[in-house]
């Protein structure tokens, strides 16, 4: 996809990742940048709109724990924009200790903004079509012993956006679907990480070995991420791993039996 001319709807825009995926985009001349984030970072947007007059970015107050508050967004969007090219799902929490807050802001959080944002976009429904991208993590490839509950939600997200991704959701409604899996990447997020764990209490060895993977740095994730909204195809899932872009080829485990 061109980039140039198009309107993005960015959710986590603030974030660590999602700061410097902003700026890349904005490269691309895109015509509306919409932020959907909790609390509105004034400088960093003031920042942005002085560098980039020709690109109209606006700030749009979400609490993605609630689905009136997306509706909302996407709604207040729509009407100052008109349609969305483009919509990204970054927002997440690392935090095995909030259960609950975990599942709601990286898998309910991601399926509500998704199901909303398709209600504008389905070209079923009179919308343009499009692409969502749906920010996973190589934690959602796979289980993930230290981190069962991030693993979990970011395994939801792989799973929904691949079924959304099957070429019979797109025939239908003309919304591509990309999954996004970054690897181990220096961000905030990974703070304090030793008790953020399932069992923070249970010592083992792979919390050394944990310690020692390597990151990839914000910047390098960002543009890897923007190289994939460009080029990936419908239903690609992609491994973002120090520096390096990978089309995963994930096969099917079961197919069903049918009667003669």
């Amino acid at each position: 996809m061109d980039l140039a001319g198009k309107n993005v709807v960015y959710l986590g825009g603030f974030g660590g990742i999602g700061q410097k995926c902003v700026q890349e985009l904005l490269q691309r001349q895109i015509k509306a940048l919409a932020i959907f984030d909790l609390t509105e970072n004034v400088k960093l947007l003031d920042e942005w709109k002085t560098s980039n007059q020709n690109t109209d970015i606006f700030y749009q107050k979400l609490d993605i724990t609630q689905k009136s508050d997306i509706e909302a967004a996407y709604k207040a969007t729509a009407e100052r924009i008109g349609h969305f090219d483009v919509v990204v799902n970054g927002s997440g929490l690392l935090d095995d200790r909030l259960v609950e807050l975990t599942i709601q802001i990286n898998l309910v959080g991601v399926i509500n903004s998704t199901l909303t944002a398709l209600e504008y976009m389905n070209k079923a429904k009179g919308g343009k079509g499009g692409l969502i991208v749906n920010i996973s993590s190589v934690a959602g490839l796979q289980p993930t012993p230290l981190m069962a509950i991030y693993s979990t939600s970011k395994n939801g997200v792989t799973t929904f956006t691949r079924a959304l991704g099957s070429p019979i959701h797109y025939d239908h409604c003309g919304v591509a679907f990309i999954t996004i899996c970054p690897g181990y990447t220096d961000t905030g997020i990974l703070e304090d990480i030793e008790k953020k764990t399932t069992f923070p209490f249970f010592e083992t060895s792979m919390r050394t070995v944990f310690n020692k993977v390597k990151r990839q740095t914000v910047e390098v994730c960002a543009e890897n991420i923007v190289k994939a909204i460009e080029t990936a195809k419908n239903g690609a899932v992609l491994m973002l791993e120090l520096g390096e872009i990978h089309d995963l080829d994930i096969p099917n485990q079961w197919n069903p039996q049918l009667e003669d």
